[in-house]
């Protein structure tokens, strides 16, 4: 039986050209994420649903004071570290908080300028931005913004998962946003 190389290089001996793909491919993997607050701080919930092959595992949590928008955060965040391996991945969020300020570019802006928006204003939630920024560099991530409460079965799941979560018993506390001064 001829070897490998030997049949290599016979095609190449006759001018044919071929590419062999020696790198392992990133597996494509689809998350949905929403978040809850229940008051807006108050008790909060996020939902996810991670979908590879066909397959679906469903994830969600809370705590008992937070923000809509560190609910969403942390979905997003969830999602991607239940991935084993890197991977290529679409994830599907009804928060245009989250997909603008990955896809815009805002969150990397906002880390390059030690977390501040503008001279005089820090960004909010440059602890969740760090996390997600950090994980989107182990994957390959496409934001996808989808409309919330527009018949998207996947994102109404997600929201149902979320609001359970918020409405849930001795939650945890976010001990990032409880330690945060009251004004916000």
């Amino acid at each position: 039986m001829p070897s490998v190389h030997s049949e290599a290089a016979a095609f190449l001996a006759r001018g044919i050209i071929f590419l062999v793909n020696t790198s392992t491919e990133q597996k494509h993997i689809e998350i949905f994420t929403d978040g809850a607050c229940t008051g807006n701080p108050g008790p909060g919930g996020y939902g996810v649903i991670v979908t590879q092959d066909g397959e679906s595992k469903e994830l969600s949590g809370g705590f008992r004071r937070t923000t809509n928008n560190r609910m969403e955060l942390i979905a997003a965040i969830v999602g991607l570290q239940a991935l084993e391996s890197p991977s290529k991945v679409t994830l599907y969020t009804d928060s245009q908080y989250l997909a603008n300020g990955i896809s815009k570019g805002w969150a990397k802006k906002w880390r390059s300028n030690n977390w501040m928006r503008t001279p005089k204003d820090p960004a909010i939630n440059p602890d969740l931005w760090s996390t997600l920024l950090d994980l989107c560099d182990r994957h390959q991530v496409t934001f996808q913004w989808v409309r919330g409460h527009a018949g998207h079965t996947e994102n109404e799941r997600c929201d149902r998962l979320s609001v359970a979560a918020a409405g849930g018993r001795d939650l945890p506390a976010d001990h990032v946003y409880e330690k945060l001064p009251a004004k916000r």
